[in-house]
């Protein structure tokens, strides 16, 4: 048994799988209105910053958290792209399950 094919066949069977899917159409309804894109575009690039300054140690003020909490609930409205959180949310829970399988045997390797 060869690891690559296998891990190959998995990245297959992902694209083929229904949550991988949803999400390439729901991306693509979203890429498909200028005004959704923008939207997204913009709630994303506030997300990297926010997340930048964390990594780096720093706390964003609370405030700054409150108000991408209200950014993210009034994008949200957005049917498109609230279709597109739902399906990152759905595909990011095979992903985390997969990783958690395939990390099994170093686990066996390097026991804590």
């Amino acid at each position: 048994m060869n690891v690559y094919d296998k891990a190959y066949e998995l990245v297959r069977a992902l694209r083929e799988c229904p949550e991988y899917k949803d999400m390439m159409a729901a991306r693509q309804e979203v890429e498909a209105d200028s005004e959704s894109k923008r939207m997204l575009d913009d709630f994303r690039s506030r997300q990297m910053e926010l997340q930048q300054k964390m990594m780096g140690g720093e706390m964003p003020p609370e405030d700054e958290l409150k108000k991408m909490e209200q950014l993210f609930e009034v994008i949200s409205l957005n049917a498109s792209i609230r279709k597109l959180f739902d399906a990152e949310r759905r595909l990011s829970v095979i992903v985390e399950d997969i990783q958690r399988i395939m990390a099994e045997p170093l686990q066996e390797l390097f026991p804590s």
